[in-house]
């Protein structure tokens, strides 16, 4: 048996690898077209990307015809170049630098020799095209902007890099592939497939028909059209109010969680990244390190969230059963809360947690925090609950929404504090500016928002997007999907009744809107910058957190205003203009409207700036420097002093 089962086993297996040679070389011709086959030429139909419009189906990104200038540097022949290079408008050593570029590539296969040219050039290098031979046109699409805002939304398509060449086998020289925005998010959806042609050659180079009669040929299929849950119009509205301002504005329909605006100040219009001049103006808008356009802050800034914060400080104390409605703390026009330390207030008498909200009074929400994180013997035990509730609003965490950028923010843990105070007896003195929003707590522009929509819903929220419908699919299961804080519903409707008033009686009186019940909470956060190596107070950001209607709302939103003074200053009335834009499409409060709309805060920006720049620039960004990057000495020393 031995003897004939190895002879059988070698027989056998080569049976079957001659089997495979023959399939693979005789019948399957798969392997020809994959190979550098001189004999067949490729050819790419590049698809139109899919539409984008906006939640009310207005088009907002379409496509126009782009022209690529191909190259395969084995068939480029002797060409005059200098006729070449004069109908193209570029010199010798660029076309010489370009050929040698291509050979490096592959000196076999198509890459793009000179990208998106215009009809005009288009029509007037195909007129002479036969005499360049290896040069060839591919068609493809660019981007035709219907609007002139949300290009931090959008995003922008370019060439593909090497390296992203060598990690998807999809992508070939010169295919464009979205970058940042929905473009980037949603590529695969948006970017179609592309159709293929192989196209067989005679001995002489010359093409003579389809490989196989087009067997193996397939059509393009065009990208698929998406709704953004974005209001075109709204948005349009908070980049109009933001102009000559720096800050974001982040505005959710809280029932969904579908994103209605996302504004950063200062941006751009969309259409200077689309074409050849696409190159030049992103290195312009990159190197702008002072206005910073690129730097989406709605989603990337970190700040200190200021008096807004008080909202979760009284809804934590509330759910830990350390205040109720009724529990009162007297203020004295201020909180103080060790020897040498007090914490400023514009509030005097008894508050309670109705007027506590509505006046913003530092000493209410103090107490309630101290109270909350000394119910617990150990302070750290009390500041690992804080923590966890907090989290359970999605802050301190990626909020895993459908853009590819972002900030986790921050919320501190009982570790954190064991870092910075090493041997150090800390408690619920120590961090107690966590309470009003001044501590070492981070939040986002789009976390605020997502905040005061979780509170307009009495406790629960959807996962933040900006998605609202795909042609044929249906959105990511995660944005459907309910989360549940750690709060009891029933502690909601106290707070919302103070917030309620906050336009009423309170900070905010004199920016409501007739005919739309408003809540929201003022906000002043501290600034502090590095200049020139030293650590600067700067002026306040203003901020602003909102929703509407009180019942059955239908916005939330979180304005965010640098250097702005206090919350009512400017993020306030910018917040008032964007519900009633929103609810009632027109505007009636045209007395806010003119000043948030002719307003400037450059001269605010320009005071920190060197003379020799500030001559020609705007719009610093400045360094904020956390309190958790203190010395310890600093932090003994802190006065809190910011209220509303």
């Amino acid at each position: 048996m031995r003897k004939v089962l190895f002879p059988t086993m070698i027989i056998v297996t080569t049976i079957l690898i001659v089997i495979r040679l023959f399939y693979l070389q005789v019948i399957d011709d798969t392997l020809k077209l994959k190979s550098d086959n001189n004999a067949i030429k490729i050819k790419y139909d590049y698809p139109e990307r899919g539409y984008i419009y906006d939640r009310n189906g207005k088009l907002m990104v379409a496509n126009q015809p782009s022209y690529d200038i191909m190259v395969i540097p084995k068939d480029v022949k002797q060409i005059d170049t200098t006729e070449f290079c004069s109908l193209l408008a570029i010199t010798k050593e660029d076309f010489i630098k370009k050929i040698e570029k291509a050979k490096v590539y592959s000196p076999r296969l198509p890459s793009v020799f000179l990208a998106q040219l215009n009809k005009l050039e288009y029509a007037a290098f195909q007129e002479k095209q036969r005499k360049f031979e290896g040069f060839y046109i591919q068609k493809r699409s660019l981007r035709d902007y219907q609007v002139k805002c949300g290009a931090n939304v959008f995003g922008y398509i370019r060439q593909v890099t090497e390296g992203i060449i060598k990690k998807n086998k999809y992508y070939n020289s010169g295919d464009l592939i979205g970058r940042q925005g929905v473009e980037e998010n949603y590529e695969e959806v948006l970017r179609g497939i592309k159709g293929v042609k192989y196209i067989q050659k005679d001995k002489f180079n010359r093409e003579i028909g389809s490989y196989k009669e087009g067997r193996f040929d397939t059509i393009a299929v065009q990208g698929k059209d998406i709704h953004l849950s974005i209001d075109a119009e709204l948005q349009a509205y908070g980049e109009q109010l933001m102009v000559n301002k720096r800050g974001g504005i982040v505005a959710i329909e809280p029932k969904t969680g579908e994103i209605l605006a996302l504004v950063t100040a200062p941006s751009y219009d969309p259409a200077i990244l689309v074409g050849r001049q696409r190159s030049k103006n992103y290195t312009k808008l990159y190197n702008d390190s002072i206005a910073k356009p690129l730097y989406d802050r709605g989603l990337l800034a970190e700040y200190t969230p200021g008096s807004p914060f008080k909202i979760l400080t009284g809804l934590i104390a509330l759910q830990e059963g350390v205040i109720d409605e009724e529990t009162s703390f007297v203020c004295h026009h201020g909180f103080s809360y060790a020897r040498g330390r007090f914490m400023r207030c514009h509030d005097s008498g008894v508050s309670k947690l109705h007027n506590g909200f509505y006046n913003s009074c530092n000493t209410y929400f103090a107490s309630a925090y101290m109270k909350t994180i000394n119910k617990y013997v150990k302070p750290s035990d009390g500041v690992d609950t804080w923590s966890n509730h907090l989290k359970s609003f999605g802050l301190g965490q990626f909020m895993g929404y459908d853009l590819p950028t972002g900030k986790r923010g921050k919320v501190p843990t009982s570790k954190t504090y064991k870092k910075m105070y090493p041997g150090w007896n800390w408690d619920s003195k120590t961090i107690v500016s966590n309470s009003i929003g001044q501590g070492e707590v981070l939040m986002t522009p789009i976390q605020l928002a997502n905040m005061i929509a979780t509170v307009a819903n009495k406790g629960y929220y959807y996962t933040p997007h900006i998605i609202k419908s795909i042609k044929g699919e249906q959105i990511d299961k995660k944005f459907r999907t309910k989360h549940v804080t750690s709060i009891d519903k029933k502690y909601f409707d106290p707070v919302i009744s103070g917030l309620y008033d906050v336009y009423n009686l309170g900070t905010a009186r004199g920016l409501g809107v007739e005919g739309i019940e408003i809540c929201g909470k003022t906000g002043t956060a501290e600034n502090y910058s590095k200049i020139n190596g030293k650590r600067v107070k700067l002026q306040d950001h203003s901020l602003f957190v909102a929703f509407a209607p009180k019942d059955n709302p239908k916005i939330a939103i979180a304005v965010f205003v640098e250097n702005g003074y206090w919350g009512a200053r400017w993020a306030g009335p910018i917040t008032s203009l964007m519900i009633e834009k929103y609810i009632k499409r027109k505007i009636t409060r045209k007395d806010l409207e003119k000043r948030m709309l002719e307003g400037s805060l450059l001269p605010e920006y320009n005071k920190y700036l060197p003379k020799a720049v500030n001559d020609t620039l705007t719009v610093p960004k400045p360094i904020i420097v956390p309190k958790a990057e203190m010395k310890k000495e600093d932090e003994i020393i802190l006065t809190e002093n910011k209220v509303d």
